[in-house]
């Protein structure tokens, strides 16, 4: 099995511990450090959707808070007919904390797409920008 199949695998089974009561929309996410590691994530869903998390800054927090700061790419798994790209928020996050990684999409139906980072957020609010 390839870099990419094992992390889109890992997205797959973070996915199954998605809390999606409200939209019933699960989300898995798979980030590969460079020390070889890999985090899941899922999104984790509460009735204020503004404390709802996307499975993406779930897999790059528990990261951080791990001690990792160095990252390869990050899948993104869903079981969208289209695939389903992160959101703005958390492209900012993965710029921030990931750069110019590739991001891997699926979907249940192996229909799959891999996309740098910078095709995704052409233009970044980072550091350089003041």
């Amino acid at each position: 099995m390839n870099e990419h199949e094992v992390l889109l695998t890992a997205a797959k089974q973070a996915r199954e511990n998605a809390h999606a009561p409200y939209s019933n929309f699960r989300v898995g996410a798979a980030l590969r450090a460079r020390s070889g590691r890999i985090f899941g994530g899922c999104n984790i869903e509460n009735a204020s959707y503004g404390l709802t998390l996307c499975a993406e800054r779930v897999a790059i927090f528990k990261a951080i808070s791990e001690g990792e700061r160095n990252f390869e790419a990050i899948a993104v798994v869903t079981d969208a007919d289209i695939l389903t790209p992160p959101c703005g928020a958390c492209r900012q996050i993965i710029w921030e904390f990931c750069g110019d990684v590739p991001v891997l999409l699926a979907n249940l139906q192996s229909k799959r797409e891999s996309l740098k980072m910078s095709d995704l957020f052409p233009k970044p609010f980072d550091s350089s920008s003041f």
